[in-house]
This record gives structure tokens, sequence and C-alpha cells, in this order.
């Protein structure tokens, strides 16, 4: 199959830059898949999962927090706050995140702007448990 050049950046790193056959991402207004030659195209992704399928027929999955993407001509690019492997996610630290983020859901309901924060933190936690979870279910 033909591929494309995909770059998933965050603020800290490049997680990927490499050719694929397909990305899979959420969007604000749902899933949408790239493959090469795909129109021009921009996006906002919404806190969720993001899967591409390497050209060795691999694929990888990753747990992403918002962001941007752009397709054009000879790249695919995403920009997102932040992005982890399924297999790098510490599923304990996650599950930590979840909880605090609960604790804090209740301490903050009547501050609108700490109880937004404190939900988006509860959303990221749940997408990387969702993500890790359906990574150890493939090692099975």
């Amino acid at each position: 199959m033909k591929t494309f050049l995909l770059q998933i950046i965050t603020p800290d790193k490049t997680l990927f830059e490499g050719q694929v056959v397909q990305l899979t991402a959420r969007t604000t207004e749902g899933d949408v898949g790239i493959l090469a030659d795909h129109t021009r195209y921009a996006a906002i992704l919404k806190t969720g999962a993001l899967t591409i399928k390497l050209e060795n027929g691999e694929t990888r999955t990753a747990a992403v927090a918002g962001g941007a993407m752009k397709v054009s001509d000879d790249r695919t690019t995403i920009i997102t706050t932040a992005a982890e492997w399924a297999e790098e996610i510490d599923a304990d630290w996650a599950e930590r995140s979840r909880q605090d983020a609960l604790a804090k859901l209740e301490a903050y309901k009547d501050e609108p702007d700490r109880h937004q924060r404190a939900n988006l933190k509860l959303q990221r936690a749940l997408n990387r448990l969702r993500v890790s979870s359906n990574y150890s279910k493939t090692l099975i």
C-alpha cells in the first residue's frame, strides 16, 4: 500500500515521524481515517485514541490529549499537548490521576473554572486508561 509522512508533535518531543499507511484519529466531528493522497484537510482533535498502521502491517495506538491535525500534499501533522504510546502508559499513575480528578470535581463543584480543569484531567486519565487497557488486551 501507498504510504505518507506522519509527524506527531508535542511541546516536549516528536512522538513519531515516519511513513504510515493509515491514520485514524478522533476529531470534534467524529473519527476520521487518513490514507495516502488524502485531500487537504484540517481538524481539531478531541482527547482520544490515535491509531497508525505502518508499512509492515504493525498497528500502534497512542493516547492523545486533544490538539490539531493538518493534512497537506506532502505530510500529515498532528500537534497535541500530550501523547504517549499505549505500551508506555503507566496505568497505575493514570488510575491515581483519575481518582485525584474525581476528588477535585467534588471539591470544586462551586468553582466553575477549577471544576472544568478537573473534568479535563478526568477525561485525559480515562483516555489513558482506555488506551492502555486495549493495548494490554491485545497481548493476551
